[in-house]
């Protein structure tokens, strides 16, 4: 497979793992609480991540590897995040929370290394 080639289906990936962490997130089973404060606050940082990356592909910061490996993390805090939350009813509990956003911090750390 040659560069470009495969720079487009690295992206084709991230794209389609970031769909799906989207639809995952967006997917409520009835005992989510959208207006709790620390899920919302999570979610948040987790999209704001997101379009940071997505920004990064697009000015070019960012290639189709780091942009692939990154999505996949963000996918696994997406999915702790909803495991907390089903777990609890709807909530997460602070320590959850805190533990969730060392990960996010040290990801986002990752994110303005490579964009920089």
């Amino acid at each position: 497979m040659n560069k470009p080639t495969l720079t487009l289906t690295c992206l084709a990936l991230t794209v389609l793992i970031g769909s799906v962490a989207t639809a995952n997130a967006q997917s409520t089973n009835g005992v989510s609480d959208p207006g709790h404060p620390r899920i919302n606050e999570t979610q948040q940082r987790i999209d704001n991540q997101q379009n940071r990356i997505n920004r990064g592909i697009s000015n070019g910061q960012i290639n189709a590897t780091q942009a692939a490996r990154d999505d996949a993390k963000l996918a696994r805090e997406q999915n702790s995040l909803n495991r907390d939350e089903s777990k609890n009813g709807g909530h997460i509990t602070k320590a959850e929370q805190r533990h969730l956003n060392k990960r996010l911090n040290a990801g986002s750390r990752q994110i303005h290394r490579q964009r920089n």
